[in-house]
């Protein structure tokens, strides 16, 4: 099989099955075992002198490794088979839309539910947050995740194969556990970090471009350009601001890390302010609308090649 193909396939056994738990409580799920390697490294080497030189080599021989697990995942393939299982475990469609659908349902039960549910997709405070800064949060963690979890995979498994996807599942890892500005990893997480920069670099637009073909929004070109460069990711802002225009709400916005209060700008500022549980249920809906996409992409390149 074409690695287009294989993609195809793991791209619907992944949207059917997505992290079946009776699978994961009997062996570790591969992105476990690539943070627990990930904790090891800067519980061993963050320290002392050179934080930076020791955080690089550690990424770079990890990703060595995990080449070298994907050229020989890729030998014992068995026709491709193997490949389609492996690439399935390392795509999170459903679960991306199970999570972000649970916030919209729990924010329909009370915002003290919408508060708890949305914590477990976001890193911002959220004991204070009312009803559409939770829906801002879940929103916003969908366009970002899609992008993450969905468009950066498949790319990357179509660019270079198993080493690929292993190679970008282990560096955004990496970028999720050590890639902050904080005191112990702003050296130690800086090549992780910089490094996930320009993984996403493509499929962070490409998932723009999605949602818009998704939604045949081509005038939200003119909000994405306008306001994606205003986000602290160099990345990130390309799908939210996708998902905000085409959903025609503001995303971003203040919010608080840690008892701080961060100021960070609108994105589709003139969008609805005011939202809840129907716009997250839209979000779920843009999902799904731009994994069609992607997935019509990947049929018409599994046929031509």
């Amino acid at each position: 099989m074409s690695g287009a193909a294989i993609l195809a396939l793991a791209l619907l056994l992944d949207a059917l099955l997505g992290e079946p738990d009776w699978a994961w409580k009997r062996v570790p799920h591969p992105a476990v075992l690539m943070g627990k390697a990930i904790g090891w490294l800067d519980a061993t080497f963050n320290d002392g002198e050179k934080p930076l030189a020791k955080g690089a080599l550690g990424i770079l021989s990890f990703c060595a490794v995990a080449a070298i697990i994907g050229l020989a995942l890729a030998d014992a393939s068995f026709g491709g088979v193997f490949e389609v299982l492996v690439v399935a475990i390392l795509l999170a469609q459903k679960s991306l839309t199970q999570h972000v659908q649970a916030v919209a349902d729990a924010l329909r039960k009370s915002v003290a539910d919408g508060r708890t549910a949305v914590a477990m997709i976001v890193g911002r405070d959220t004991a204070d947050l009312d009803g559409p800064a939770i829906s801002r949060g879940a929103i916003e963690s969908a366009a970002e995740n899609f992008s993450d979890g969905v468009v950066a995979p498949a790319f990357w498994f179509l660019v270079a194969g198993l080493p690929g996807i292993l190679i970008y599942k282990l560096v955004n890892t990496a970028d999720s556990m050590i890639g902050y500005r904080t005191e112990r990893h702003e050296e130690f997480g800086k090549f992780a970090a910089r490094l996930d920069d320009v993984m996403n670099l493509v499929p962070a637009r490409l998932t723009a471009l999605l949602f818009m073909l998704a939604r045949r929004n081509t005038a939200a070109w003119r909000v994405v350009r306008r306001d994606a460069p205003l986000h602290r990711s160099p990345n990130a802002g390309w799908p939210e601001a996708a998902m905000a225009a085409t959903l025609n709400v503001a995303l971003s916005g203040p919010r608080s890390y840690e008892g701080e209060t961060c100021d960070f700008p609108w994105v589709n500022g003139d969008g609805a302010h005011d939202i809840g549980s129907k716009e997250i249920d839209q979000a779920v809906d843009m999902l799904w609308a731009g994994w069609l996409a992607l997935f019509g992409i990947v049929i018409v390149l599994a046929v031509v090649t």
